[in-house]
């Protein structure tokens, strides 16, 4: 029994490799304007690095959703393994380009990882990857749903995600995109931490077997407006509590060199407080 179990999970592990390499290639025919290789080992792009990890992380996260849960035999797990696998690679790449042109709006993603090679947005495409991964894996997973009801929460995620991402911005006392694109890497990780917070707190909300439309939907809304307005209670006690006398906005934008180290800690209180929200609820 046990040797049967550990045949199985190596098949499907297969199968999730297959689907990884496949999101893979994808990448590199979407982004056929610069070799990866050449980017990351020739001209040593950081900033490229930071956001391919995230589009890889994100995609494993994607596929964890279409993984786990109880086994329906074999063959048929296998088949939603590659349905909802590519389903993911899809619904990933088409979710980083609508959260392009809208979260970070004010200029091109592409040449400011490519030809600036500025980490701060490097590391905010990391964080949208991984938000993303953790939205999908949230709404292909459970059980009593369909391809429908994917697809709905999906893009209920995602508008979910841009809401964050708007209302960040909006709550700032800077301009977040001006600051991103002056190469400001501190105001870019805690930016990343808010995506992947929401991201998180979404997967909460979209996670587990789906009953009816109306359960459904009251629970990812409860969720999803509760970590939308604590956004600025956990900035403002991540200044009071975590970094007691100093000024984060100082930190992070008034100084010479900004304090990567308080950026790391106001993106920590997103996620951990991302983490807290789905186990208290």
């Amino acid at each position: 029994m046990i040797l049967d179990d550990v045949v199985t999970s190596i098949v499907y592990l297969a199968a999730v490799f297959i689907i990884f390499i496949l999101a893979k290639v994808i990448y590199d025919l979407l982004n056929r304007k610069f070799k990866l290789n050449e980017e990351l080992l020739v001209k040593d792009n950081f900033a490229l690095a930071l956001a391919v990890t995230g589009y890889y992380l994100g995609i494993v996260i994607a596929l964890g959703g279409a993984v786990v849960g109880p086994s329906a035999g074999l063959t048929e797990d296998l088949i939603d393994i590659f349905f909802y696998g590519i389903l993911s690679i899809v619904i990933m790449n088409i979710s980083i380009v609508i959260n392009d042109r809208i979260i970070l709006h004010t200029f091109d993603n592409k040449k400011e990882i490519i030809e600036d090679r500025n980490p701060g947005t490097g590391v905010v495409e990391l964080g949208n990857y991984v938000a993303v991964g953790l939205i999908i894996h949230g709404a292909v997973s459970g059980e009593g749903g369909s391809l429908i009801t994917a697809l709905v929460f999906w893009s209920l995620g995602l508008l979910s995600l841009i809401i964050a991402g708007l209302f960040y911005n909006f709550i700032l006392p800077y301009n977040l995109h001006d600051e991103i694109e002056k190469d400001n890497t501190a105001v870019g990780i805690a930016f990343s931490g808010v995506l992947i917070g929401m991201g998180n707190v979404v997967r909460a909300a979209v996670s587990g077997d789906f009953h009816s439309w109306g359960e459904n939907l009251t629970y990812f809304f409860v969720i999803v407006i509760l970590g939308l307005a604590l956004l600025p209670l956990i900035r403002w006690l991540t200044d009071k509590t975590l970094l007691p006398g100093e000024c984060l906005t100082k930190e992070l934008v008034s100084q010479e060199h900004p304090n990567k180290g308080a950026a790391l800690i106001e993106a920590f209180s997103y996620v951990a407080s991302s983490f807290l929200i789905g186990w208290c609820l």
